[in-house]
């Protein structure tokens, strides 16, 4: 896929997240185990939406740049970011944190890592 597409699909998916944990933390969180219990835990969902929102508004602005070292940064900082998601929501999920439906962040986030580098690779061949 190209550099475009594979931004604009990040940049969805993030924004998506970013706005069900924003609007629906409520109904979203106890799906993974994980139980919005008072305003305190409310309002951290909403936080962390800020920075799955930041990520989102990366990947969606900087779509359009030209391939070549911005383009091979962007996409290894993209990798990172989703290759700390395996780490962390593997961890909740091995320690109980996250049961139920919380198998999916793993694989959700190592699936996003397998196609962010496989665009870097392709990146650097290109």
């Amino acid at each position: 896929m190209t550099n475009k597409t594979f931004l604009t699909l990040h940049g969805a998916i993030y924004t998506s997240f970013a706005l069900a944990l924003f609007f629906v933390p409520s109904f979203l969180w106890p799906m993974y185990g994980v139980e919005i219990n008072d305003q305190y835990a409310y309002f951290l969902s909403q936080h962390t939406s800020i920075f799955l929102g930041s990520v989102a508004a990366i990947s969606l602005f900087m779509r359009n740049i030209e391939a070549g070292v911005a383009m091979t940064q962007l996409l290894k900082a993209l990798l990172f970011g989703n290759l700390l998601g395996v780490v962390i929501t593997t961890y909740a999920g091995l320690t109980g944190i996250f049961v139920g439906f919380g198998w999916s962040d793993p694989a959700f986030f190592t699936l996003l890592s397998v196609i962010n580098a496989m665009q870097l690779r392709k990146t650097f061949n290109d």
